[in-house]
């Protein structure tokens, strides 16, 4: 079992323009509004590669039915903690002639400690019957900056194995409580050690540091570039696979999605990342209002090419 812990959702609503006119007047050609966030979008794409999943987190009463609709389609369970207000909405513009996303976020309803402190139970009692836990995504108006560390102490011993995918601050201080995978990007990468990573030694290198202190994987998403990932013992390189790209929303959810699944299945550093790069590759290649086409991901776990660094 994979349970994804969903602290922020998001109502994401994306518009297609011809061609982003900053200040100027945009025409929507296309729109969408999907329930999301990115503990939603890496218990959807567990489902959807096979795996059973649930999704915990914060819900509000105002765009709830939308979430729980998505969840229950893709047979993906839930428990939600119930707050006052409304989702918030996320809006992506996709400028086709440029094929660039522009997003605008909102922040969020604010939570108490009364809903942090019955959150912090409700992560550890999932954590009991759970093999890997998926920490991930913003925090809400009012949530600790260290909340994920909190979380990653409450459970530690409970068990489960778990993934970090978060940014700033959150990812700085949730290392501190040694969780067994973190999945940054480059930038982020740049960010945490305070330089420029030029080449794949340097991010190799960099990804080293953490492991030194604490983290047993680090998987870096790289965009255009393909993806790295080490341990203790290797590290391992995996340019970009060609594909027609028909979205790229959501596709370092699903690379998480992917880890997860060879967390739990036990499968080695490369047989992990191979599954995780296959996800983000599927995830990119499959129509935008789906999750993930699990036979385009079975069909990219063959063409996943693999260096050693």
């Amino acid at each position: 079992m994979i349970t994804t812990i969903s602290l922020n959702p998001s109502i994401d609503r994306t518009v297609e323009v011809e061609r982003f006119v900053p200040g100027g007047l945009n025409r929507v050609v296309e729109s969408n509004s999907v329930a999301a966030g990115k503990g939603v979008n890496v218990a959807l794409a567990a489902s959807a590669l096979g795996v059973d999943a649930e999704c915990i987190g914060f819900m509000y009463k105002e765009g709830a039915k939308l979430f729980e609709k998505r969840l229950m389609v893709n047979s993906t369970a839930y428990n939600f903690i119930w707050c006052e207000g409304s989702v918030r909405t996320n809006i992506k513009v996709f400028d086709r002639e440029k094929g660039e996303i522009t997003e605008i976020n909102e922040p969020g309803a604010r939570v108490n400690d009364a809903d942090l402190e019955r959150m912090t139970e409700l992560v550890a009692l999932h954590a009991e019957n759970t093999d890997c836990l998926v920490l991930s995504g913003s925090l809400p108006p009012g949530c600790p900056k260290d909340y994920y560390r909190t979380l990653l102490r409450a459970v530690d011993g409970l068990g489960c194995r778990c993934i970090l995918d978060a940014e700033g601050e959150r990812l700085a201080l949730g290392i501190e409580a040694s969780p067994y995978l973190i999945k940054p990007n480059r930038f982020e990468l740049e960010t945490m050690v305070g330089r420029e990573l030029k080449s794949l030694a340097d991010i190799r290198d960099a990804a080293r540091k953490y492991i030194d202190r604490g983290v047993a994987v680090v998987a870096v998403s790289l965009g255009a570039d393909g993806a790295l990932i080490a341990d203790a013992d290797e590290a391992l390189y995996a340019p970009r696979i060609p594909v027609e790209v028909r979205s790229t929303v959501g596709a370092g959810d699903t690379m998480v999605a992917g880890l997860a699944c060879g967390v739990i299945g036990e499968c080695s550093l490369e047989e992990m990342f191979r599954m995780g790069v296959a996800a983000a590759t599927a995830r990119c290649a499959t129509d935008s209002f789906r999750v993930v086409d699990r036979a385009i991901y079975k069909a990219m776990l063959d063409k996943v090419v693999i260096e050693r660094l």
